[in-house]
């Protein structure tokens, strides 16, 4: 997947909407990497201070969940034309916690459902009328996406049969709205991600002490990559190794690997195979 040149002029002002983690870092790199100048709204409590002290005055703004108006005019005054959402906001931010502003409960009051997908989808058509387009979050990221096949090796254990059955549990799940990540082993679901996050799912497969176990984890298949784009990072690797999951199976062109050389190296060193599908 090429980010596609025709849509964004050379030398163009991108926001990045930033979230916690080093997506956003890495993201904005690679903006400016391929000539543009990145500028960053941080609308996270967990976006990487230092990064944002390296910005000069004016590029940088940080900004509470629910602030929607102060979001739109701080997206206005920076000029810009595209933006790009990157780094996650903890999911309890869009439930607890949050103190919406009047455009924001106007925004909300408006939603027939409540939930990541409903909420970022809204704020994006936000975005859109104020004449700025939401870019497809993949776009710069192109180097750390999943690859079809084995990425830590050159053959895989894992077995055809395992690896569809867990590819269409993930699916299912993802479709519905559940979350995008499954482990599997030996046609039966060890334990499917919710709303507490990949984390938790991994902790709760390592009580069991399984082998074989395969953690599988995709986009659905009306993903919106503007927002919400699969992430797998050092972090999920070493909860894996942790919990003694030797098997990861990961959508190519749909996953982001962030430090995707590290991560695959690590994974050779633990003997974690990871491969795309």
């Amino acid at each position: 997947m090429v980010h596609d040149s025709t849509i964004v002029p050379a030398e163009s002002r991108i926001a990045v909407i930033a979230g916690r983690g080093d997506y956003p870092i890495l993201c904005s790199r690679n903006i400016a990497a391929v000539g543009h100048e990145p500028v960053v709204i941080a609308v996270d409590d967990g976006v990487n201070a230092e990064w944002l002290a390296s910005f000069s005055e004016g590029r940088a703004v940080k900004i509470s969940v629910g602030q929607m108006a102060k979001f739109l005019r701080v997206l206005k005054n920076f000029g810009v034309k595209f933006a790009v959402m990157a780094g996650q906001v903890k999911p309890k931010k869009l439930f607890r916690g949050m103190i919406p502003d009047a455009k924001a409960l106007l925004m909300l009051a408006a939603l027939k459902e409540y939930n990541a997908e409903s909420i970022f989808g809204a704020i994006a058509n936000e975005i859109a009328k104020i004449g700025v387009q939401l870019l497809d979050a993949r776009w710069f990221m192109e180097d750390e996406l999943a690859t079809v096949g084995p990425m830590t090796c050159k053959r895989s254990k894992i077995s055809e049969e395992n690896l569809k059955f867990g590819v269409r549990v993930a699916r299912e799940v993802a479709n519905l709205n559940i979350g995008q990540s499954v482990v599997v082993r030996r046609g039966t679901v060890i334990a499917v991600e919710d709303f507490a996050g990949t984390d938790e799912l991994i902790a709760r497969v390592g009580k069991f002490n399984l082998r074989d176990a395969i953690f599988v984890k995709t986009a659905k298949h009306s993903q919106d990559f503007r927002f919400d784009v699969p992430v797998f990072g050092m972090q999920t690797l070493e909860k894996l190794a942790a919990a003694n999951i030797k098997y990861a199976a990961l959508e190519a062109e749909s996953v982001i690997i962030l430090h995707k050389k590290d991560v695959l190296a690590f994974a050779r060193e633990r003997a974690i195979e990871i491969v795309g599908f």
